[in-house]
């Protein structure tokens, strides 16, 4: 199969904007609630009503503070409500949101407003209005700054929010409802920056029809999410078109939002709010796993835990052949009461189902979650395609799969394997970047996504790597990562990992070992404590290298053996976003990980021998 499309189940007129939403709802269902936002320890319900009259305050502000038609705004903060409001405000003033990554260094921020043009920008904290003012010299066209959070030198001081609403107060309604309905769907709506894992960040320019499309889309492909009495915690970065899509199409079919800035306070956030969905990147549904697993050995349950997670891999598994049979049915009922149920209510215990997007989840976590109850609808897309253009549905999930094209695109599979996609939710290009974007749209429409990938009869994607990070050893042999690298983290010692190889004679990984996991594996094995969850004094310990060696021979179990990994460093600390080795989607910074780890590689390939030590 070289291509598959499906038909569009929706149209966006010439004068719809994503902005619509909220004066339609606050016309036709004032009193529903749009979004729960917290305050101190409770959360206060807000009603469609209520958040237009605030999107249309703020956005009053910002006409009256000079922004005008077509203005790009930079947004640097945390997921949190203030975002959401600030984000329709700027659209409502006719303005293009530029999200920024709230962990931003200067010279990110730097980059992304002088390249965008920004003339305004919302920070959260005084630590983003000190990044910002270490660059400002550099933005003569950078005019406004706007603190959400008051400064603490000064408690007193009015928000961002009061200060454009005390600044519009002259502001007729009508005026910005004047400058709303002047913008098309065509017009930019948004700039969101790429994440930069090799290079300078590019602006990739997302219409109000693409944003639009994007969600109805989604909207109508899982209906069963975005239903009356539905709601979702959001906690992954806005600044990532994931994010904004999910949280756009919740506004769209007046589905509950709350937001939860810090992840430390997820669990607790999940409990009180009680989502019916959920959404994350792999590498959170990891955790979630290896956390309950090793809790589980930690209290001498391991036993009842692994055998609960076999039954439920099986029971996924027997659900696309026809149906689990009796005694299967038994054991999971049982696991159901002792394990299952548990899981369930950690995040709630109302959640239908999840949406994973940004890297690829793993077959073995895709049956293991469906199993317990708690399916993860696993997507792809990219800032380029608006989010999501292929998805699972809970009535047609193929695991291990990306799902199939959603109505209005297509998906083509290349000559040499890369995948290419078309559609209405397609970006219209790179910000002052023609050559980029000659580069990366076909003259008929179609976007070279640079990932590999292949398509089953039935239309179902599965990717199998990045062109860009494919390997090519010495000996010629094409090494797509990603299967490797899934089965890795699946060990849960493992932070991250990386392959390795290209030009090599062999494949070869860097290893991390989980900070908040390897307290409890030292106190097991009788090590002394280390620095802030550091491996630093472990990287040569006969016990550790052997848990990661049979990490490794399992993982080799997905490949061929000119594929395998035959040798492992483990690195002395975890990769992070604040060490530069992460994107904030959590994402490995392959470029940064191979000059910052450069002696350690060569040390891998300085022997004659290929063992797996």
């Amino acid at each position: 199969m070289r291509e598959y499309s499906v038909p569009a189940s929706v149209s966006v007129g010439a004068e719809e904007t994503l902005s619509d939403a909220v004066f339609v709802n606050a016309a036709e269902h004032p009193r529903d609630v749009v979004y729960r936002r917290r305050s101190g320890d409770t959360w206060v319900e807000v009603t469609a009503e209520q958040f237009a009259h605030e999107v249309t305050r703020v956005a009053a502000g910002l006409i009256a503070s000079g922004v005008q038609a077509g203005d790009r705004v930079a947004l640097l903060s945390r997921t949190r409500y203030e975002w959401t409001l600030f984000d329709y405000a700027i659209l409502a003033a006719g303005g293009v949101t530029v999200p920024i990554y709230e962990t931003s260094s200067p010279d990110q921020i730097s980059w992304i407003v002088s390249d965008s043009g920004a003339v305004g920008i919302v920070v959260e904290t005084a630590e983003h209005v000190a990044s910002v003012e270490k660059v400002r010299a550099d933005l003569p066209g950078l005019r406004t700054l706007w603190q959400i959070e008051p400064a603490a030198a000064a408690p007193d001081a009015p928000s961002a929010v009061e200060q454009l609403t005390g600044l519009g107060q002259d502001t007729p309604d009508d005026v910005v409802h004047e400058r709303r309905n002047a913008v098309r769907a065509d017009d930019l709506c948004t700039l969101i920056y790429t994440s930069g894992t090799t290079g300078r960040p590019k602006g990739c320019e997302l219409t109000h029809r693409n944003l639009v499309t994007e969600i109805r889309t989604v909207s109508t492909a899982i209906p069963d999410l975005f239903a009356d009495g539905d709601s979702v915690l959001l906690f992954l970065p806005l600044a990532h078109v994931f994010g904004k899509v999910i949280q756009c199409g919740a506004l769209n079919t007046r589905t509950t939002v709350g937001h939860s800035p810090d992840v430390k306070n997820l669990l607790p956030d999940l409990a009180e709010f009680r989502p019916t969905f959920l959404l994350a990147v792999p590498r959170v549904f990891e955790k979630v796993y290896n956390g309950a697993r090793l809790k589980a050995h930690n209290e001498g349950k391991g036993k009842i835990f692994d055998a609960a997670a076999d039954t439920a891999i099986a029971y996924s598994k027997a659900l696309d052949g026809g149906g689990a049979g009796l005694l299967l049915k038994a054991r999971h009922a049982l696991f159901d009461k002792l394990v299952y149920g548990k899981l369930r209510a950690a995040v709630g215990g109302h959640v239908k189902a999840a949406v994973s997007g940004s890297a690829p989840l793993g077959e073995r976590l895709g049956h293991f979650f469906r199993g317990i109850g708690l399916p993860v609808l696993e997507g792809y897309g990219l800032t380029e395609t608006s989010a999501g253009i292929t998805l699972n549905t809970l009535d047609a999930q193929r695991i291990g799969s990306v799902g199939r094209p959603v109505p209005g695109c297509a998906v083509r599979i290349a000559e040499d394997g890369e995948i290419l996609l078309s559609g209405d939710i397609v970006f219209r290009g790179y910000w002052h970047y023609a050559d980029a974007t000659k580069d990366a749209l076909t003259d008929d429409g179609w976007f070279h996504s640079g990932d590999i990938g292949e398509l089953d009869d039935a239309g179902y994607l599965t990717i199998t790597g990045r062109k860009k990070e494919l390997i090519v050893t010495a000996g010629g042999k094409n090494v797509a990562p990603a299967a490797l690298e899934d089965r890795l983290r699946a060990h849960p010692l493992v932070g991250q990992c990386m392959v390795i190889g290209d030009q090599k004679p062999f494949i070869s990984a860097l290893v991390t070992i989980d900070p908040e996991v390897l307290p409890g594996w030292r106190e097991r094995n009788g090590k002394p404590a280390g620095a802030g969850g550091s491996a630093s004094d472990l990287v040569d310990d006969p016990e550790l290298r052997g848990e990661i060696a049979s990490a490794v021979e399992e993982a080799n179990q997905a490949v061929s053996r000119a594929e395998q990994i035959r040798k492992f460093r483990i690195l002395p600390s975890d990769f992070s976003e604040a060490g530069g080795e992460l994107t904030p989607t959590l994402k490995v910074k392959r470029k940064v990980v191979l000059e910052t780890y450069a002696d350690d590689i060569e040390t891998i390939y300085s022997g004659s021998t290929a063992d797996r030590s």
